[in-house]
């Protein structure tokens, strides 16, 4: 049977780095940490830490334990918050997955309206694959997973799709690059240095046949899955980059960057996945509700 107090011991020196540190922050002495934690890995017959020079470093058993380890206490800490606040003061636990591919500004705007609760909520999110979250979702680590496409078909799993909302997409550079290339758009983009979304991005298919439909054929310099990422390139000005149209104002600004065009013709959805067909969380409900209202009020 598993020793939490072991895997606790465990969770803290990976966390720290080294025994030492988490004898600092347990207030325990070494003998007592390295022990525990030799006990744990005798009873599962398999070495957690390797020591590498004078560092202690996780085998590939240690890295496979660790995230379970972190959920684990994770959860605890919430528990133990739970139990101990007044019932005036309990907050609605609120755990959002969001896929990695989904523009962090657009997150930021879908998860807003939860903050105007009359209800106290703690919101929590975790940004991965979307299979990883899904798999979360099912086993209820998750209450929403955040996506730029329906759940899949192909997965195994209990789990309904609401399309919060649909948007064009517009192309951004900086002045010099919008100097260089801008003016009758979208022709302008032929040839020119253009930052694209990854492939495991929905709109990434849905803009290579807009190209190949108005035939035109960018130079692309770099693809990437993390849009944020692909702004910051954006803004250096190694590239022409896109982002989802309802968010276009707020590009320019926060970038500095010039609009070169944009288009309907591509557009960018974004999805809502939860366990429940009909959704009675009070977070899942001011976010479809509030994406709805507010940022995607033009839905088709």
């Amino acid at each position: 049977m598993l020793n939490y107090r072991q895997l606790h011991y465990f969770w803290v020196v990976a966390k720290t780095g080294s025994i030492v540190r988490a004898c600092e922050q347990l207030n325990l002495t070494p003998q007592t940490i390295s022990g525990q934690i030799s006990l744990l890995e005798q009873t599962f017959g398999i070495a957690l830490f390797q020591r590498v020079g004078r560092q202690l470093e996780l085998t590939d058993a240690g890295r496979r334990a660790l995230p379970y380890a972190e959920q684990m206490f994770q959860t605890a800490n919430e528990l133990e918050a739970l139990l101990r606040a007044e019932p005036n003061e309990q907050q609605i636990l609120f755990r959002v997955g969001v896929a990695d591919v989904v523009p962090k500004s657009i997150v930021y705007r879908l998860i807003a309206p939860t903050m105007a609760l009359s209800e106290p909520i703690r919101i929590t999110c975790r940004e991965d694959k979307l299979e990883r979250l899904l798999a979360d979702l099912a086993i209820q680590r998750l209450d929403l997973v955040i996506s730029d496409s329906p759940m899949p078909t192909h997965l195994d799993i209990k789990g309904y799709s609401q399309k919060l909302g649909e948007c064009g997409i517009s192309f951004f550079a900086t002045q010099a690059l919008a100097d260089q290339y801008g003016g009758d758009f979208p022709q302008c983009l032929h040839g020119a240095p253009l930052l694209i979304p990854g492939a495991e991005t929905v709109v990434r298919s849905r803009l290579q046949r807009w190209f190949a439909e108005q035939q035109i054929q960018p130079k692309i310099i770099g693809e990437f899955d993390d849009s944020a990422l692909m702004q910051a390139f954006g803004q250096s000005g190694s590239g022409i980059f896109i982002a989802p149209s309802v968010i276009a104002d707020e590009v320019v600004r926060q970038y500095g960057v010039a609009l070169i065009g944009q288009t309907d013709a591509v557009t960018e959805s974004f999805y809502a996945i939860s366990v429940e067909r009909k959704v009675k969380h009070l977070g899942i409900v001011a976010i479809t509700e509030g994406a709805r209202r507010e940022l995607f009020t033009a839905l088709p």
